[in-house]
């Protein structure tokens, strides 16, 4: 979702999903997949950067995530390869 703000200066979250396209003529109206357009302050270009800081922030947030759990299965190996490596130098004696 992204935040915009319509011409009466009340605040509006547009799920950046449904846009179908942007154009200023000369205000910026968005049109929505559904058809539907709304009018906003915003210029063509921060609606985008609006919608390309969305979907990055959704990535890095899912690049976090996997990080996170590629993080615990290396430590999960980690203590694993700890155990066999006290387990051999245990039988060699």
């Amino acid at each position: 979702m992204i935040q915009l703000t319509r011409l009466n200066n009340s605040r509006l979250a547009v799920n950046s999903d449904l846009i179908k396209y942007v154009e200023e003529a000369p205000d910026t109206v968005i049109t929505l997949l559904s058809g539907e357009k709304l009018v906003v302050r915003e210029t063509t270009e921060q609606v985008i950067e609006r919608v390309r800081d969305f979907r990055r922030s959704v990535l890095i947030g899912n690049a976090s995530a996997a990080s996170s759990a590629l993080e615990s299965i290396l430590h999960s190996y980690d203590c694993a390869s700890l155990l066999a490596r006290n387990a051999e130098e245990r039988d060699r004696g």
